[in-house]
């Protein structure tokens, strides 16, 4: 055998070599993004099952606490624009979907603590069961985005790595983005002021507190059935 037949060989054996190595880490890429994909459609099945429920978290709640109009105002105007900004996007994460679902979170948390202060609501056999639902809906929320998260960070890190960044760049694998709280208030815990709710005059009502405006919100039904069937959870959470 030659000099040259063995270079050949070699050659053969490293360009197969090669050829299996990217093979693999394509492979790889499309697991990882199947997963996110996945991962991703826990949270906005929970997502739009919180949608469904606050309408009549509101409902109940103006029937025994009028006194809280300027917060039940600020959860509407919340939800609406999380459920239109789902839609504008396709469903999709965003930067901007996240901080408003994140402000969402809190409002709805800043209530039921407030409501604390209604002894007949918390004996309403629909309320405990509309707070139990949203908050069990809460924490599979938070459960699913932690799963979520640590899938798109694995699956960024192989984006930006060596040398799997080669596969990612020539097959244009992009980075997924993340879901997680990125407004440090939306951190902090509850602040509930009974005086100062006491005291909102009666014209407030229409002052809304939105940190983004969203044109066209979605207006829900108040009074219908979670169907997860009927989500928009099929779209991914990036675009190759």
């Amino acid at each position: 055998m030659t000099t040259v037949v063995i270079i050949l060989i070699i050659l053969l054996v490293i360009a197969l070599a090669v050829v299996g190595w990217g093979v693999s880490a394509y492979n790889g890429f499309v697991r990882s993004r199947n997963t996110i994909q996945e991962s991703w459609r826990q949270i906005d099945v929970e997502l739009n099952r919180r949608y469904e429920l606050i309408p009549n978290l509101v409902e109940t709640v103006r029937g025994y606490a009028a006194h809280e109009r300027n917060t039940l105002e600020q959860i509407t105007s919340l939800r609406n624009q999380a459920r239109a900004l789902a839609g504008q996007s396709g469903g999709q994460p965003s930067d901007q979907r996240s901080e408003i679902e994140a402000q969402l979170s809190q409002a709805v948390t800043n209530l039921l603590v407030t409501v604390e202060a209604y002894p007949e609501l918390k004996s309403n056999t629909n309320f405990v069961e509309l707070q139990r639902e949203l908050t069990d809906t809460e924490d599979r929320i938070a459960a699913a985005r932690r799963f979520y998260n640590a899938n798109v960070r694995e699956y960024n890190t192989k984006v930006e790595s060596v040398p799997s960044n080669i596969i990612a760049n020539f097959a244009k694998f992009e980075k997924a983005t993340y879901f997680e709280l990125n407004d440090p208030i939306a951190r902090q815990a509850p602040d509930v002021n009974f005086g100062e709710i006491s005291q909102r005059p009666a014209d407030t009502g229409q002052q809304q507190i939105a940190p983004q405006q969203v044109n066209n919100p979605v207006q829900a039904p108040q009074q219908q059935q979670y169907q997860p069937e009927q989500q928009n959870a099929d779209r991914p959470p990036f675009q190759n």
